[in-house]
């Protein structure tokens, strides 16, 4: 997996970024997980969980 970013906007000196994190189709397939499907994320013990909401 990959943690990806972009520059989203400049504001009063401040550059704002937007973060990804790609994740294999294998992956995806396994979790059941569907294009465009509401995911919540929580941080527990310095890693990040996301469950299908």
């Amino acid at each position: 997996m990959r943690l990806l970013s972009q520059k989203s906007r400049e504001y009063k000196d401040k550059s704002y970024y937007k973060f990804w994190v790609v994740i294999p189709n294998k992956i995806v397939e396994k979790l059941g997980w569907k294009q465009g499907q509401e995911l919540e994320a929580e941080v527990k013990d310095k890693k990040l969980v996301i469950e299908k909401d």
